[in-house]
């Protein structure tokens, strides 16, 4: 029994980032926590989590102690579900991540409806439009919109999502109209900045009389203007108020441009869908949570009504 509730208190700990949260979680005082933790690293002989007064980090022995851990405390929960009135049922925590714009109306309502169909699972959620280390910052999955940067984690594609190139009326009733890529160069173009997960640029169509699948077909531009942000969703305010041109997600511009607010530019030139995707990391053996989750998503996204009535 020690040595579950040590193990218990190092998972709590190093997946809230404190003691104190950790505590709080296991129901217990932070000190006991500290104790149960001490009692641990003394047990094994290796130092686990470096902790400050404010926060623990995890070392390289405890990386790789705490996904072990984890496993082992999800089948122990599994084992006794399996003999429960009940059957199995999934429970533990799951951090999220999501691009800002896509999370807040895509992803955080969706977390709600999971949590009411799993209650013994907690979730948190962090939106953020920079590039987020997944493993690095202790994340179970992350929501991802557009092309993929290669990595080792494991991606599924959830549904397909398109860019276009819009401006408002007000802009365009102060200059011309680009009639192709290379045009954009002379407008203000407003980009995500440097951080932030756009990572190749936008993506046209070299001839607007081909197939954006012929290999070689889609080019990518980084054009320029005097504002960026980190912020999607600032972009496309700023774009509705006529400051510039933006490369949008149809999920996001889709209402304004059958209201009339924003106007469609370069169409010819538009690349084929790219796709929003669930990653994580590769598991032995993924958790119960983790997988339903996944499965959530993916019913979900694949549902057509669910885009109409989202639009």
């Amino acid at each position: 029994m020690d040595k579950l509730k040590q193990i218990e208190a190092f998972v709590a700990a190093a997946r809230r980032g404190g003691l104190t949260a950790a505590a709080a979680q296991l129901h217990t005082a932070p000190i006991m926590v500290g104790r149960r933790l001490d009692a641990l690293e003394e047990r094994l002989g290796v130092k686990l989590l470096v902790r400050t007064t404010r926060r623990v980090s995890l070392t390289n022995e405890g990386s790789a102690y705490l996904e072990d851990c984890q496993r082992l405390l999800t089948d122990l929960a599994a084992a006794e579900a399996s003999v429960s009135a009940g059957g199995i049922k999934a429970s533990g925590h799951l951090r999220v991540t999501a691009p800002a714009g896509f999370g807040r109306k895509h992803v955080a309502p969706l977390v709600a409806e999971f949590h009411l169909a799993h209650p013994d699972v907690t979730l948190s959620l962090n939106l953020s439009d920079r590039v987020v280390d997944m493993v690095g910052e202790g994340f179970d999955c992350g929501v991802r919109v557009g092309d993929l940067p290669d990595s080792s984690l494991i991606s599924v594609r959830l549904a397909d999502n398109r860019r276009l190139c819009v401006a408002s009326p007000r802009y365009l009733a102060r200059h011309t109209a680009p009639q192709t890529p290379q045009d954009l160069h002379s407008h203000a173009c407003l980009t995500l900045s440097s951080d932030a997960s756009q990572t190749r640029g936008w993506a046209f169509k070299i001839d607007k009389n081909k197939s954006a699948a012929a290999k070689g077909n889609v080019q990518y531009m980084r054009p320029s203007g005097p504002l960026d942000c980190s912020d999607g969703q600032v972009l496309h305010a700023w774009c509705l108020a006529g400051y510039g041109i933006a490369w949008r997600s149809i999920w996001e511009v889709q209402s304004d441009i059958a209201a009339g607010k924003l106007t469609t530019l370069l169409e010819d030139y538009a690349a084929l869908p790219n796709g929003i995707y669930v990653v994580y990391a590769q598991r032995k053996h993924m958790p119960l949570r983790l997988q339903l989750w996944v499965d959530f998503l993916r019913h979900h996204y694949g549902l057509a009504t669910y885009w109409k009535k989202s639009s």
